[in-house]
Protein backbone atom coordinates (compact mmCIF):
# COMPACT_ATOMS: atom_id res chain seq x y z
CA UNK A 1 0.00 0.00 0.00
CA UNK A 2 1.34 3.43 -0.91
CA UNK A 3 0.53 5.61 2.09
CA UNK A 4 2.66 8.58 1.06
CA UNK A 5 0.09 10.15 -1.23
CA UNK A 6 -2.59 10.04 1.48
CA UNK A 7 -0.89 12.39 3.92
CA UNK A 8 -1.36 16.10 3.10
CA UNK A 9 0.92 18.94 4.16
CA UNK A 10 4.23 17.09 3.97
CA UNK A 11 7.54 18.76 3.16
CA UNK A 12 8.65 17.81 -0.34
CA UNK A 13 11.76 16.03 0.97
CA UNK A 14 9.59 13.62 2.99
CA UNK A 15 8.25 12.05 -0.20
CA UNK A 16 11.19 12.77 -2.54
CA UNK A 17 12.59 9.95 -4.65
CA UNK A 18 15.44 7.88 -3.27
CA UNK A 19 17.78 9.42 -5.85
CA UNK A 20 16.82 12.94 -4.79
CA UNK A 21 17.25 12.11 -1.11
CA UNK A 22 20.63 10.46 -1.61
CA UNK A 23 21.91 13.36 -3.72
CA UNK A 24 21.02 15.77 -0.92
CA UNK A 25 22.57 13.47 1.69
CA UNK A 26 25.85 13.24 -0.23
CA UNK A 27 26.03 17.01 -0.66
CA UNK A 28 25.38 17.61 3.02
CA UNK A 29 27.68 14.77 4.14
CA UNK A 30 30.62 16.31 2.29
CA UNK A 31 29.93 19.65 3.95
CA UNK A 32 29.56 18.16 7.43
CA UNK A 33 32.77 16.12 7.25
CA UNK A 34 34.72 19.11 5.95
CA UNK A 35 33.18 21.36 8.63
CA UNK A 36 34.26 18.95 11.37
CA UNK A 37 37.72 18.38 9.90
CA UNK A 38 38.48 22.07 9.47
CA UNK A 39 37.13 23.28 12.81
CA UNK A 40 37.55 20.45 15.36
CA UNK A 41 41.18 19.47 16.10
CA UNK A 42 40.02 16.22 17.76
CA UNK A 43 38.30 15.12 14.55
CA UNK A 44 41.16 16.23 12.35
CA UNK A 45 43.58 14.17 14.46
CA UNK A 46 41.32 11.08 14.37
CA UNK A 47 40.75 11.28 10.61
CA UNK A 48 44.41 11.84 9.87
CA UNK A 49 45.34 8.86 12.06
CA UNK A 50 42.83 6.72 10.15
CA UNK A 51 44.20 7.90 6.82
CA UNK A 52 40.91 9.39 5.60
CA UNK A 53 39.98 12.87 4.43
CA UNK A 54 36.63 14.52 3.60
CA UNK A 55 37.73 15.01 0.00
CA UNK A 56 37.82 11.23 -0.45
CA UNK A 57 34.04 10.95 -0.10
CA UNK A 58 32.57 10.37 -3.57
CA UNK A 59 29.54 8.31 -2.53
CA UNK A 60 27.61 7.66 0.67
CA UNK A 61 29.23 4.24 1.12
CA UNK A 62 32.62 5.96 1.55
CA UNK A 63 31.53 7.04 5.01
CA UNK A 64 32.27 3.49 6.23
CA UNK A 65 36.00 4.27 5.94
CA UNK A 66 35.79 6.94 8.65
CA UNK A 67 36.38 6.24 12.35
CA UNK A 68 33.57 6.07 14.89
CA UNK A 69 32.76 8.64 17.55
CA UNK A 70 31.68 7.48 21.00
CA UNK A 71 30.78 8.99 24.35
CA UNK A 72 34.44 8.58 25.26
CA UNK A 73 35.32 11.21 22.64
CA UNK A 74 32.87 13.68 24.15
CA UNK A 75 34.15 13.03 27.65
CA UNK A 76 37.77 13.27 26.52
CA UNK A 77 37.08 16.70 25.01
CA UNK A 78 34.81 17.88 27.87
CA UNK A 79 33.22 20.35 27.84
CA UNK A 80 33.55 22.15 24.50
CA UNK A 81 36.34 20.33 22.65
CA UNK A 82 34.10 18.92 19.90
CA UNK A 83 32.43 22.24 19.13
CA UNK A 84 33.06 23.42 15.56
CA UNK A 85 31.98 27.02 16.10
CA UNK A 86 33.23 29.68 18.50
CA UNK A 87 31.26 30.05 21.71
CA UNK A 88 29.95 33.45 20.58
CA UNK A 89 27.92 31.54 17.97
CA UNK A 90 26.59 28.98 20.47
CA UNK A 91 23.20 29.96 21.89
CA UNK A 92 22.30 26.82 23.87
CA UNK A 93 24.21 24.17 25.83
CA UNK A 94 22.70 20.87 26.99
CA UNK A 95 24.33 17.96 28.79
CA UNK A 96 23.52 14.32 29.32
CA UNK A 97 22.34 12.97 32.65
CA UNK A 98 24.87 10.15 32.70
CA UNK A 99 25.44 8.45 36.05
CA UNK A 100 29.14 7.71 35.62
CA UNK A 101 32.04 9.87 34.52
CA UNK A 102 31.70 13.33 33.05
CA UNK A 103 28.47 14.29 31.30
CA UNK A 104 28.41 14.64 27.53
CA UNK A 105 28.01 18.28 26.54
CA UNK A 106 26.29 19.41 23.33
CA UNK A 107 25.91 22.87 21.84
CA UNK A 108 23.62 24.56 19.33
CA UNK A 109 23.88 27.61 17.11
CA UNK A 110 20.77 29.63 16.35
CA UNK A 111 20.46 27.72 13.07
CA UNK A 112 20.79 24.40 14.95
CA UNK A 113 17.95 25.42 17.29
CA UNK A 114 15.80 26.38 14.31
CA UNK A 115 16.51 23.07 12.57
CA UNK A 116 15.66 21.19 15.77
CA UNK A 117 12.36 23.04 16.10
CA UNK A 118 11.56 22.27 12.45
CA UNK A 119 12.24 18.57 12.88
CA UNK A 120 10.25 18.34 16.10
CA UNK A 121 7.35 20.10 14.36
CA UNK A 122 7.72 17.63 11.48
CA UNK A 123 7.63 14.77 13.98
CA UNK A 124 4.51 16.13 15.63
CA UNK A 125 2.78 16.51 12.27
CA UNK A 126 3.73 12.91 11.49
CA UNK A 127 2.09 11.90 14.79
CA UNK A 128 -1.12 13.62 13.71
CA UNK A 129 -0.76 16.87 15.68
CA UNK A 130 -1.73 20.26 14.24
CA UNK A 131 -1.75 23.91 15.25
CA UNK A 132 -5.17 23.31 16.81
CA UNK A 133 -3.75 20.98 19.45
CA UNK A 134 -2.88 21.66 23.09
CA UNK A 135 0.30 19.88 24.12
CA UNK A 136 1.00 18.71 27.68
CA UNK A 137 4.79 18.51 27.68
CA UNK A 138 5.78 16.18 30.51
CA UNK A 139 9.39 15.71 29.41
CA UNK A 140 11.92 17.12 31.85
CA UNK A 141 13.16 20.65 31.26
CA UNK A 142 16.74 21.71 31.99
CA UNK A 143 19.99 20.16 30.81
CA UNK A 144 18.02 17.17 29.47
CA UNK A 145 17.12 17.85 25.81
CA UNK A 146 13.61 16.37 25.98
CA UNK A 147 11.63 19.22 27.51
CA UNK A 148 12.92 22.16 25.49
CA UNK A 149 13.16 20.10 22.31
CA UNK A 150 9.49 19.15 22.51
CA UNK A 151 8.54 22.66 23.61
CA UNK A 152 10.14 24.44 20.66
CA UNK A 153 8.70 21.87 18.26
CA UNK A 154 5.19 22.40 19.57
CA UNK A 155 5.51 26.15 19.25
CA UNK A 156 6.96 25.84 15.73
CA UNK A 157 3.96 23.70 14.83
CA UNK A 158 1.71 26.46 16.14
CA UNK A 159 0.21 24.36 18.94
CA UNK A 160 -0.37 25.62 22.47
CA UNK A 161 2.27 24.14 24.79
CA UNK A 162 1.79 23.54 28.51
CA UNK A 163 5.39 23.38 29.91
CA UNK A 164 4.62 20.99 32.76
CA UNK A 165 7.92 19.06 32.87
CA UNK A 166 8.14 15.74 34.73
CA UNK A 167 6.88 14.87 38.20
CA UNK A 168 3.96 16.29 40.22
CA UNK A 169 1.76 13.52 38.88
CA UNK A 170 -1.31 14.60 40.84
CA UNK A 171 -1.04 18.02 39.23
CA UNK A 172 -0.50 16.46 35.80
CA UNK A 173 -3.76 14.56 36.17
CA UNK A 174 -5.58 17.70 37.30
CA UNK A 175 -4.22 19.68 34.35
CA UNK A 176 -5.48 16.99 31.96
CA UNK A 177 -8.94 17.42 33.44
CA UNK A 178 -8.91 21.23 33.57
CA UNK A 179 -6.80 22.37 30.59
CA UNK A 180 -8.02 19.60 28.25
CA UNK A 181 -4.75 18.93 26.38
CA UNK A 182 -4.97 16.76 23.29
CA UNK A 183 -1.32 15.67 22.99
CA UNK A 184 0.80 14.12 25.76
CA UNK A 185 4.59 14.06 25.43
CA UNK A 186 6.42 11.97 28.03
CA UNK A 187 8.26 8.73 28.60
CA UNK A 188 6.00 5.72 28.00
CA UNK A 189 6.35 4.48 31.57
CA UNK A 190 5.33 7.89 32.90
CA UNK A 191 2.23 7.87 30.70
CA UNK A 192 1.10 4.77 32.57
CA UNK A 193 1.87 6.49 35.88
CA UNK A 194 -0.39 9.35 34.81
CA UNK A 195 -3.08 6.83 33.87
CA UNK A 196 -2.79 5.31 37.36
CA UNK A 197 -3.20 8.74 38.94
CA UNK A 198 -6.22 9.63 36.82
CA UNK A 199 -7.83 6.39 37.91
CA UNK A 200 -6.97 7.09 41.54
CA UNK A 201 -8.75 10.44 41.20
CA UNK A 202 -11.85 8.69 39.89
CA UNK A 203 -11.32 9.62 36.23
CA UNK A 204 -11.53 7.07 33.44
CA UNK A 205 -8.09 7.45 31.77
CA UNK A 206 -9.48 6.60 28.32
CA UNK A 207 -12.22 9.26 28.54
CA UNK A 208 -10.07 12.41 28.73
CA UNK A 209 -9.34 15.02 26.05
CA UNK A 210 -6.08 13.29 25.07
CA UNK A 211 -5.94 11.81 21.56
CA UNK A 212 -2.20 11.50 20.81
CA UNK A 213 0.79 10.44 22.90
CA UNK A 214 4.39 10.93 21.72
CA UNK A 215 6.65 8.74 23.80
CA UNK A 216 10.43 8.31 23.88
CA UNK A 217 13.58 8.55 26.03
CA UNK A 218 13.41 4.86 27.00
CA UNK A 219 12.91 1.61 25.06
CA UNK A 220 9.35 0.29 24.90
CA UNK A 221 7.64 -2.56 23.17
CA UNK A 222 4.56 -2.89 20.98
CA UNK A 223 2.92 -4.74 23.89
CA UNK A 224 3.43 -1.62 25.98
CA UNK A 225 2.00 0.48 23.13
CA UNK A 226 -1.17 -1.58 23.19
CA UNK A 227 -1.50 -1.15 26.95
CA UNK A 228 -1.00 2.62 26.76
CA UNK A 229 -3.49 2.95 23.91
CA UNK A 230 -6.09 0.87 25.72
CA UNK A 231 -5.70 2.64 29.05
CA UNK A 232 -5.52 6.21 27.74
CA UNK A 233 -7.63 5.86 24.58
CA UNK A 234 -4.99 7.50 22.37
CA UNK A 235 -2.67 6.84 19.44
CA UNK A 236 0.72 6.06 21.01
CA UNK A 237 3.55 7.24 18.73
CA UNK A 238 7.22 6.33 19.09
CA UNK A 239 9.62 9.28 18.86
CA UNK A 240 13.38 8.77 18.96
CA UNK A 241 16.34 10.99 19.65
CA UNK A 242 19.48 11.43 21.69
CA UNK A 243 21.27 14.57 22.80
CA UNK A 244 24.58 13.78 21.10
CA UNK A 245 22.84 13.72 17.71
CA UNK A 246 20.31 16.53 18.38
CA UNK A 247 17.72 15.54 20.98
CA UNK A 248 14.17 14.27 20.45
CA UNK A 249 13.00 14.37 16.85
CA UNK A 250 15.79 12.47 15.10
CA UNK A 251 13.10 9.98 14.05
CA UNK A 252 9.37 9.61 14.58
CA UNK A 253 6.56 7.26 13.67
CA UNK A 254 3.74 8.34 11.38
CA UNK A 255 0.25 7.93 12.80
CA UNK A 256 -1.15 6.46 9.60
CA UNK A 257 1.24 3.49 9.81
CA UNK A 258 2.68 3.23 13.37
CA UNK A 259 5.25 0.80 11.99
CA UNK A 260 8.51 2.23 13.31
CA UNK A 261 10.05 5.72 13.46
CA UNK A 262 11.04 7.26 10.13
CA UNK A 263 14.54 8.69 10.44
CA UNK A 264 14.76 12.25 9.13
CA UNK A 265 17.54 11.26 6.77
CA UNK A 266 17.89 14.69 5.22
CA UNK A 267 19.62 15.72 8.48
CA UNK A 268 20.97 12.47 9.96
CA UNK A 269 22.61 9.66 8.00
CA UNK A 270 22.04 6.27 9.68
CA UNK A 271 24.09 3.08 9.55
CA UNK A 272 23.72 -0.28 11.27
CA UNK A 273 26.99 -1.89 12.32
CA UNK A 274 28.05 -5.11 13.97
CA UNK A 275 28.60 -4.11 17.64
CA UNK A 276 31.69 -6.33 17.89
CA UNK A 277 33.46 -5.66 14.59
CA UNK A 278 32.08 -2.30 13.46
CA UNK A 279 31.30 -3.75 10.04
CA UNK A 280 28.42 -2.01 8.24
CA UNK A 281 25.42 -4.35 7.96
CA UNK A 282 22.76 -4.33 5.23
CA UNK A 283 19.29 -2.91 5.79
CA UNK A 284 17.14 -5.41 7.65
CA UNK A 285 19.99 -6.82 9.74
CA UNK A 286 19.98 -6.11 13.46
CA UNK A 287 22.94 -4.31 14.92
CA UNK A 288 24.05 -1.07 16.54
CA UNK A 289 22.64 2.22 15.25
CA UNK A 290 25.22 4.79 14.13
CA UNK A 291 24.49 8.39 13.13
CA UNK A 292 26.36 11.06 11.20
CA UNK A 293 24.93 14.58 11.32
CA UNK A 294 24.48 16.31 7.97
CA UNK A 295 23.55 19.88 8.93
CA UNK A 296 24.66 20.56 12.52
CA UNK A 297 26.91 23.59 12.97
CA UNK A 298 27.97 23.73 16.63
CA UNK A 299 28.50 20.00 17.19
CA UNK A 300 28.89 17.98 14.00
CA UNK A 301 28.97 14.28 14.84
CA UNK A 302 30.72 11.65 12.71
CA UNK A 303 29.59 8.03 12.93
CA UNK A 304 28.34 8.28 16.49
CA UNK A 305 27.79 4.91 18.13
CA UNK A 306 24.43 5.18 19.88
CA UNK A 307 24.69 1.71 21.49
CA UNK A 308 21.01 1.21 20.58
CA UNK A 309 20.31 -2.13 18.94
CA UNK A 310 17.81 -2.02 16.07
CA UNK A 311 17.55 -2.43 12.29
CA UNK A 312 16.83 -0.24 9.28
CA UNK A 313 13.74 -0.91 7.18
CA UNK A 314 12.33 0.63 3.98
CA UNK A 315 10.12 3.69 4.23
CA UNK A 316 6.34 3.34 4.12
CA UNK A 317 4.48 6.54 4.98
CA UNK A 318 7.63 8.49 4.01
CA UNK A 319 10.52 7.88 1.63
CA UNK A 320 13.02 7.89 4.49
CA UNK A 321 13.94 4.62 6.13
CA UNK A 322 12.41 3.42 9.37
CA UNK A 323 14.14 2.05 12.42
CA UNK A 324 12.78 -0.95 14.27
CA UNK A 325 11.92 -0.95 17.96
CA UNK A 326 15.03 -0.69 20.13
CA UNK A 327 15.62 -4.24 21.33
CA UNK A 328 18.28 -3.27 23.85
CA UNK A 329 21.63 -1.57 24.09
CA UNK A 330 25.01 -2.99 23.29
CA UNK A 331 26.28 -1.59 26.59
CA UNK A 332 23.41 -2.41 29.01
CA UNK A 333 22.93 -6.03 28.12
CA UNK A 334 22.66 -8.22 31.21
CA UNK A 335 24.52 -11.51 31.32
CA UNK A 336 22.77 -13.89 33.71
CA UNK A 337 24.56 -17.18 34.20
CA UNK A 338 26.03 -16.85 30.72
CA UNK A 339 22.74 -15.91 29.03
CA UNK A 340 22.40 -12.53 27.31
CA UNK A 341 19.25 -10.74 28.44
CA UNK A 342 17.71 -7.36 27.63
CA UNK A 343 15.00 -5.78 29.80
CA UNK A 344 12.68 -5.46 26.80
CA UNK A 345 12.61 -9.25 26.51
CA UNK A 346 11.21 -9.44 30.04
CA UNK A 347 8.73 -6.64 29.29
CA UNK A 348 7.31 -8.44 26.28
CA UNK A 349 6.63 -11.55 28.34
CA UNK A 350 5.09 -9.62 31.24
CA UNK A 351 2.67 -7.75 29.00
CA UNK A 352 1.36 -10.94 27.43
CA UNK A 353 -0.47 -11.49 30.72
CA UNK A 354 -3.52 -9.20 30.88
CA UNK A 355 -3.39 -9.19 34.68
CA UNK A 356 -0.07 -7.31 34.65
CA UNK A 357 0.94 -3.80 33.59
CA UNK A 358 4.16 -2.30 32.25
CA UNK A 359 5.50 -1.11 35.60
CA UNK A 360 8.26 -3.53 36.51
CA UNK A 361 11.78 -3.68 37.88
CA UNK A 362 14.52 -6.27 37.41
CA UNK A 363 16.89 -6.88 40.32
CA UNK A 364 20.05 -8.92 39.77
CA UNK A 365 22.04 -10.28 42.72
CA UNK A 366 24.75 -12.87 43.21
CA UNK A 367 24.30 -15.53 45.85
CA UNK A 368 26.93 -18.22 46.47
CA UNK A 369 28.66 -17.24 43.20
CA UNK A 370 25.45 -17.71 41.20
CA UNK A 371 23.45 -14.93 39.56
CA UNK A 372 19.87 -14.57 40.77
CA UNK A 373 17.15 -12.73 38.87
CA UNK A 374 14.12 -11.20 40.58
CA UNK A 375 11.37 -9.40 38.67
CA UNK A 376 8.90 -7.16 40.50
CA UNK A 377 5.80 -6.39 38.43
CA UNK A 378 2.58 -4.59 39.28
CA UNK A 379 -0.91 -5.94 38.84
CA UNK A 380 -3.05 -4.08 36.33
CA UNK A 381 -5.05 -1.50 38.36
CA UNK A 382 -8.34 -2.69 36.88
CA UNK A 383 -7.74 -6.28 37.96
CA UNK A 384 -5.83 -5.96 41.23
CA UNK A 385 -8.82 -5.87 43.65
CA UNK A 386 -10.13 -9.27 42.61
CA UNK A 387 -6.85 -11.20 42.58
CA UNK A 388 -6.06 -13.24 45.67
CA UNK A 389 -2.57 -14.22 46.83
CA UNK A 390 -2.95 -17.71 45.39
CA UNK A 391 -3.74 -16.26 41.98
CA UNK A 392 -0.70 -13.95 42.20
CA UNK A 393 1.50 -16.96 42.82
CA UNK A 394 -0.04 -18.69 39.83
CA UNK A 395 0.59 -15.64 37.61
CA UNK A 396 4.18 -15.48 38.85
CA UNK A 397 4.81 -19.14 38.06
CA UNK A 398 3.34 -18.70 34.56
CA UNK A 399 5.56 -15.70 33.82
CA UNK A 400 8.62 -17.46 35.24
CA UNK A 401 7.91 -20.46 33.00
CA UNK A 402 7.77 -18.27 29.88
CA UNK A 403 10.97 -16.41 30.78
CA UNK A 404 12.77 -19.70 31.21
CA UNK A 405 11.36 -21.09 27.97
CA UNK A 406 11.89 -18.02 25.79
CA UNK A 407 14.94 -16.31 27.30
CA UNK A 408 16.67 -19.24 28.95
CA UNK A 409 17.10 -17.93 32.49
CA UNK A 410 15.32 -18.69 35.74
CA UNK A 411 13.57 -15.78 37.42
CA UNK A 412 11.64 -15.24 40.64
CA UNK A 413 8.52 -13.23 39.88
CA UNK A 414 7.01 -10.98 42.52
CA UNK A 415 3.50 -9.83 41.62
CA UNK A 416 2.82 -6.69 43.66
CA UNK A 417 0.02 -4.15 44.09
CA UNK A 418 -0.28 -1.10 41.77
CA UNK A 419 2.13 1.76 42.54
CA UNK A 420 4.54 -0.48 44.48
CA UNK A 421 7.31 -0.48 41.86
CA UNK A 422 9.75 2.40 42.11
CA UNK A 423 9.10 5.45 39.93
CA UNK A 424 11.50 8.34 39.29
CA UNK A 425 10.71 12.01 39.50
CA UNK A 426 11.40 12.66 35.81
CA UNK A 427 9.29 9.72 34.69
CA UNK A 428 12.01 7.37 33.48
CA UNK A 429 11.45 3.96 34.95
CA UNK A 430 14.45 2.49 36.74
CA UNK A 431 14.14 -0.86 35.03
CA UNK A 432 17.28 -2.62 36.26
CA UNK A 433 19.11 -2.75 39.58
CA UNK A 434 22.27 -4.82 39.33
CA UNK A 435 23.62 -5.55 42.80
CA UNK A 436 26.39 -7.90 41.72
CA UNK A 437 29.96 -6.96 42.57
CA UNK A 438 31.57 -5.60 39.42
Amino acid sequence: MNMRAKTPGLESIETASHDELQALQLQRLKWSLRHAYDNVPHYRKKLDAAGVHPDQVKQLADLAKFPFTSKADLRETYPYGLFATPMRDVVRVHASSGTTGKPTVVGYTQKDISTWADLMARSMRAAGATADDIVLNSYGYGLFTGGLGAHYGGERLGAAVIPMSGGQTEKQAQIIQDFRPTVLMSTPSYALTIADELQRQGVQPNKTSLRIGMFGAEPWTNEMRREIEARLGIDAIDIYGLSEVMGPGVACECVEAKDGPHIWEDHFYPEIVDPATGEVLPDGAEGELVFTSLTKEALPIIRYRTRDLTRLMPGTARTMRRMGKITGRSDDMLIIRGVNLFPTQIEEILLRNSNLCAQYQIVVTREHNLDELDVFVELHPDRAPGIADERRDEIGRDVSHHIKALVGVSARIHVVDPEKVERTIVGKARRVIDKRTK
